[in-house]
């Protein structure tokens, strides 16, 4: 592992909060290095961050803003600087809602300004460009993997897309120019010296001044917290460790919802979290979940070093000391703050957030639905669904189903392991059925789960068994996506033969060991009287462009396997699984179409309806044996008693031809 020693560092934005600890930090522990800062001095940033370093040889500060080519270029020459740490940008999503284009000039405008700069001089030998875990988007609420560096960027606001946009520049100045780039993107920090627009010193300083903690939505929104030391020292590692052309997320896997940070503030300030925290209107996005996978910092010898309970008793330690740290910031304690972002000093947005509803007593705390504009009556229905696997595939399409089909539905916000979260979720809710989407196959497939069994057993298993006793107890329905992969045709089910396996009989294949956890669940939801499980094969729908289509996976390999199974085309059975909810059917159902159909079968489908260039080979099992690390199941269900109960169900190829080709077919 090559080492890197800078000589003259310039750091921008380290008169704010995460920046002024890496600036102490540096100044402090290698007195050799020149580090010079700039910063602007906005509203969140403040020269007293910087005490600790202000009288060392090593340090200067520069006021100025990196939107400035000329003061840019002019600080690169003069100081001879050879390492830029760019902090600086905006970054409260709240304002960025409502002041997008100083997002835009900040975090785009003035990376480029940068950018450039590093061009032109062409002394730089690294850039390490600050980013932020928004750029990835909303993390599925039941991953148990975080994004990695190589994950797909879907940012959600104004504040994380121009984090990606400048993250995009400072890629393509890499390899357009050879400029010696590291991007990190870090979770939540919090410690000393931020500014209270920011969740837990916003609350810190409204527990201290007696006041109620605003929380945005229902508080079940996830956030992992680093403390900003912690942080400091990634960024320390980063500088001397990270190589040039990587990205490094900054993580932690250790998550808390708003509402238990809020409630941990209300008990160390011994207050009570029922009457001291309200819900207000959520902002018009909040990411429901982020994480991260951090396996590349570890490797440079990081690691989170403060647990949570010392770094929020430390946190709220400097606050009570340090009261007017910031100044006047009773606008910023204000539910939604809309700072008015301008060079040189705090302003707020005089207009207050819009009044919202809540009853607040000693044993609830709870949103009351806002009354309906226009004054009619919103709509009643006789139902009402919680759904789990909001971000799946399935999950997403029972809700589309539910909004065609007028059936009220929220999608739960709990993770299926955290009983309380799911009682919640059925409190708030109110729901007559449960559908649970959610569950852990894999990515990119179920080959994933033979390195992550832990990660498996916990939702797969636990997670399943505790929504269905939640379920049980509450005296609700759950419609359980399970899966069909857990049978191999053998002497009583040989391939061919048109003799499936029925729902009492016992499953038979071990080769993977998500079947294994599929296999146990199923055996030990028997015990619930409650439950309907739809056991899916080799899912199918009319939408080609999806990965996670069964035809989509097979039309893009280079060879496939060519074996006749049963599979489930959704278009048909989605909606046939809204009717059983209705008829409030239960016990374990093969949830395909009748009947079987082979990968080459499918294929000539393809070519004859979509493609009629498309050619593909074939190899065997023994063949795919050498590209796969589990076997996978191959199988004929039984679906008679679908049909018996559901008499206009299609046969597998006749649902193939009229939901997916036929719609797809290309003249």
């Amino acid at each position: 592992m090559a080492s890197y020693t800078p000589k003259n560092i310039l750091i921008t934005g380290a008169a704010g909060f995460i920046a002024s600890h890496v600036a102490n930090r540096l100044i402090r522990n290698y007195p050799h290095y020149k580090i010079v800062v700039l910063d602007k001095l906005d509203y969140c940033s403040n020269l007293k961050n910087l005490i600790p370093s202000k009288s060392s040889p090593n340090f200067k500060f520069v006021k100025g803003d990196i939107e400035s080519a000329d003061l840019v270029n002019y600080l690169l020459i003069t100081e001879s600087i050879d390492t830029i740490m760019h902090f600086a940008a905006q970054t409260h999503v709240d304002n960025s809602f409502g002041n997008s284009f100083e997002f835009t000039k900040n975090n785009i405008y003035g990376t480029h300004v940068l950018l450039e700069a590093c061009k032109v001089t062409g002394q730089i030998r690294r850039f390490i460009h600050v980013s932020t875990d928004e750029v990835y988007g909303e993390t599925d609420e039941d991953a148990v993997v975080g994004n990695h560096e190589a994950s797909q960027l879907l940012p959600t606001n104004p504040y994380s897309a121009t984090k990606a946009g400048a993250e995009m520049l400072v890629m393509a100045y890499g390899r357009s120019y050879g400029l010696p780039v590291i991007t990190t993107r870090g979770n939540n920090v919090y410690g000393p010296n931020q500014f209270p627009e920011k969740l837990i010193p916003k609350f810190i300083l409204l527990a201290m001044r007696g006041k109620v903690l605003p929380i945005h939505g229902d508080g079940s929104n996830v956030r992992s917290y680093l403390y900003c030391e912690d942080v400091a020292e990634a960024f320390e590692v980063i500088l001397h460790k990270g190589e040039v052309g990587h990205i490094y997320n900054i993580g932690t896997k250790k998550e808390r919802r708003v509402i238990d940070v809020a409630t941990d503030i209300c008990k160390l300030f011994s207050m009570d979290p029922e009457t001291s925290i309200k819900f207000v209107e959520n902002r018009p996005f909040n990411d429901q979940r982020y994480f991260l996978d951090d396996q590349r910092l570890k490797k440079l010898g990081w690691s989170e070093r403060t647990v949570w309970e010392e770094g929020l008793k430390k946190t709220i330690e400097w606050y009570t000391q340090n009261p007017d740290w910031w100044g006047d910031v009773t606008g910023a304690l204000v539910p939604h703050p809309r700072m008015l972002v301008m060079p040189g000093g705090r302003h707020f947005d005089s207009e207050d957030v819009k009044e919202t509803s809540y009853v607040s007593g000693p044993n609830q705390t709870r949103m009351v639905v806002p009354t309906h504009k226009g004054g009619s009556s919103p709509k009643k229905h006789s139902l009402k669904f919680l759904i789990y696997g909001r971000t799946g595939w399935i999950g997403g399409l029972l809700g589309q189903l539910c909004e065609k089909q007028g059936i009220a539905f929220e999608y739960g916000r709990g993770r299926l392991e955290d009983r309380t979260s799911l009682k919640a979720d059925i409190r708030n809710i109110k729901p007559t059925h449960v559908f649970n989407a959610a569950g852990v196959t894999g990515r990119p497939n179920v080959d994933w789960c033979e390195s992550h069994k832990t990660e498996t057993i916990r939702t797969n298993v636990v997670g399943t068994l505790t929504l269905a006793d939640v379920c049980r107890e509450h005296g609700l329905l759950m419609m359980n996506f399970a899966t069909g992969c857990i049978f191999e045709y053998d002497a009583a089910h040989p391939q061919g033969s048109g003799i499936g396996f029925k729902e009492e009989d016992k499953p038979n294949f071990i080769g993977s060991f998500y079947s294994k956890t599929k296999a146990m669940v199923e055996e030990l939801l028997k015990e619930h009287d409650n439950v309907c499980t739809l056991r899916v094969r080799m899912p199918i729908s009319s939408d080609l462009n999806n990965p996670r289509n069964f035809i989509t996976k097979i039309s893009r390999y280079n060879k496939v396997v060519n074996i006749p199974n049963s599979m489930t085309i959704l278009d048909e059975l989605l909606p046939i699984s809204i009717e059983m909810a209705k008829r409030n059917l239960k016990g374990i159902w093969n949830f395909t179409n009748p009947g079987v159909v082979s990968h080459n079968e499918i294929l000539e489908m393809y070519k004859t309806y979509i493609d009629p260039e498309f050619k593909w080979a074939n190899f065997t099992l023994e063949e795919q044996a050498k590209v796969i690390v589990a076997p996978r199941s191959n199988n004929e269900l039984d679906a008679s008693k679908l049909k018996k109960e559901f008499p206009e169900l299609l046969s597998i190829k006749e649902s193939l031809v009229k939901y997916v080709f036929e719609p797809n077919k290309r003249t």
